[in-house]
């Protein structure tokens, strides 16, 4: 205990009346509003069927190698693209074709797995830059 306290001192607490029944010549307070009804399972949560054939076989043999990239540090995955893309516009002939294929490659391979969630723009510039890239490699390999 500090000095010049006692324990009879204790801050002094404010207290509400508790909401009894209504007093005369008031009106009772509303029902409280009923509950919105639940939407259709699946409905607005961004759910989609779950993947069955190809797509399966894909996502689960994409799984153990999106782990790897996802755990090398973060400038690691772009800058080698990068170095890649660079690669294949300055070297000519099969050698810049290939570096562009792989930028491809993982373009379209990262494309394929987040096709499902894209909306149409997202789709068509997905597959548009994957072609741009293909076409780019063929005018490379015929230099």
């Amino acid at each position: 205990m500090r000095a010049g306290t006692s324990t009879s001192e204790r801050p002094t607490t404010v207290t509400r009346s508790r909401p009894g029944p209504p007093r005369p010549g008031r009106p009772a307070p509303p029902p409280p509003a009923p509950a919105p009804p639940a939407p259709p399972a699946g409905a607005g949560t961004g759910a989609r069927p779950r993947p069955a054939g190809i797509r399966l076989a894909v996502e689960r043999a994409s799984a153990a190698p999106l782990v790897y990239l996802r755990q090398l540090p973060a400038w690691l995955v772009p800058l080698m693209l990068a170095g890649f893309l660079v690669a294949g516009f300055a070297a000519r002939g099969w050698a810049g074709a290939a570096a562009l294929c792989v930028v491809a490659l993982v373009a379209g391979w990262l494309g394929y797995l987040s096709w499902p969630g894209l909306s149409g723009a997202g789709r068509a510039g997905r597959a548009a830059a994957v072609a741009c890239l293909l076409g780019l490699a063929i005018l490379q390999a015929t230099r």
